[in-house]
């Protein structure tokens, strides 16, 4: 199969499958140097050739799991028996500027605008959520790109589909799930907090606190591509399903061989914030597509805005799981000093900068704080994960500012932190990976 990939509208290059796991691109001898689709692909003469089935920057965009299932209703299952033939399908729709198609199709056709407002204003977000899932994928995935997150092993006894995230031309809409109930209101929450510290995309509440709409920023006002996001799966050459194989090392040399040495001071303050607030809010989620880079040209790259910032650790089964992403060659929610240490040594940002983001990233939870407590008194089924958000939040803050880490002064916590029943604990379940023929079942208590 032949694909054409265009950037801001421009057919550049060609991509073919070789086989079932090797894939070519090949720039067309008119693609100019501005043309690159991506920062790991400049363009040149010699073919790129991949040994996977998709090179890692079309690889970013593969739906997986519940938008999956509703592609393979509209189109049939053949689509998954290819990446290249998934990719034909929904590559006229992805993050950033590039685009890809049959030859010859016409990209600028227009596409049926998605109408969020029944989302946000309506008191069903999940069935608002299908329906346009739905409407989309039945009409060519026409303005929306099916665009997942992980897809985990369901725990819970009944079929709940997992974390669901539809992509249109000015907007991300999510949604929560049966296993991890308000999680969208969790996020934007979290993101209310990382907006204070770092630029950070806009998100909106629906009305029942079910599903957040993310405001895409790589796009203009009109929802037309311009400018290019690249995770750093791609950057680093990773598989989607790597995004927790890599290390805040090796995402700090990728910003040393992308970025301009004179802005590399500013994103690597920005990186040291965002690793910061991945303690503070206890966020295990950050891994290598939840942080990426935004670009015009080669000498206009930096950080992304922040997005998918998560506490992780509310719900039953992660409440465990360390950081996504390991330093020093450890993952652990104490690192001691060696967090500072870390970060003057790798990102160069000065240990009297690392404790005004400490600061900063403390007023923001403190101002953040009030608007857990109002969440957990318009939505009741929220309010024990609102205790749990609250309980990691402090955990947190003070983990940071403890003497063995930042040694900063005693934190004056807003009230909103304090003066509420401990929620419920935990259940941690037990995974079961498999289990052999020739192993009696246990014995059933009397």
């Amino acid at each position: 199969m032949k694909l054409s990939a265009h950037v801001l509208g421009r057919d550049v290059a060609t991509l073919e499958s070789d086989g079932d796991f090797r894939c070519v691109l090949t720039y067309h001898a008119h693609a100019a140097a501005e043309d690159f689709v991506s920062l790991t692909m400049p363009v040149r003469t010699e073919s790129y050739v991949w040994d996977d089935t998709l090179h890692p920057v079309f690889q970013m965009n593969l739906p997986e799991g519940y938008l999956l299932q509703v592609l393979q209703e509209q189109f049939g299952p053949q689509i998954t028996g290819s990446p290249m033939a998934l990719l034909s399908v929904i590559g006229r729709n992805m993050v950033g500027r590039v685009q890809v198609a049959a030859a010859g199709a016409n990209l600028s056709e227009p596409t049926q605008p998605v109408e969020v407002a029944e989302l946000l204003q309506g008191d069903n977000s999940e069935e608002a959520f299908a329906m346009l899932v739905r409407q989309h994928a039945a009409s060519g995935v026409s303005g929306v790109v099916p665009k997942f997150l992980d897809a985990q092993e369901e725990v819970a006894e009944r079929p709940v589909h997992n974390k669901s995230t539809l992509l249109t031309r000015r907007h991300i809409i999510k949604g929560s799930t049966g296993r991890l109930p308000f999680v969208a209101l969790n996020e934007h929450l979290c993101m209310q907090v990382a907006a204070r510290v770092l630029p950070a995309a806009r998100t909106e509440l629906s009305a029942d606190g079910q599903a957040i709409v993310v405001h895409r920023f790589d796009v203009d006002a009109h929802g037309q591509p311009h400018a290019g996001l690249e995770d750093f799966c791609v950057l680093l050459g990773l598989r989607s399903a790597a995004k927790y194989d890599t290390t805040w090392e090796r995402i700090a040399k990728a910003i040393r061989d992308h970025l301009p040495g004179s802005t590399q001071m500013e994103t690597f303050q920005q990186l040291a914030s965002v690793l910061l607030l991945t303690y503070a809010l206890r966020n295990a989620d950050c891994h290598a597509k939840n942080i990426a880079l935004l670009y015009s040209t080669r000498a206009d790259v930096r950080l992304s805005p922040v997005y998918d910032m998560l506490t992780t650790v509310v719900y039953p089964g992660y409440q465990h799981n360390p950081p996504g992403i390991s330093f020093l060659g450890k993952k652990s929610w104490t690192p001691g000093k060696t967090l500072e240490r870390f970060i003057s040594s790798v990102f160069g940002v000065p240990a009297r900068r690392q404790v005004a983001i400490v600061e900063e990233i403390s007023d923001a939870v403190s101002d953040t704080a009030p608007r857990v407590r109002e969440a957990m008194a318009r939505y009741a089924e929220f309010a024990d994960i609102g205790k749990r958000m609250l309980g990691a939040w402090s955990e947190g803050i003070h983990g940071l500012r403890d003497k063995r880490v930042y040694s900063l002064p005693a934190w004056n916590a807003a009230a909103a932190l304090e003066g509420f029943s401990d929620p419920p604990k935990l259940a941690n379940p037990r995974k079961v990976l498999g289990r052999s023929e020739g192993l009696a079942r246990p014995k059933r208590k009397p």
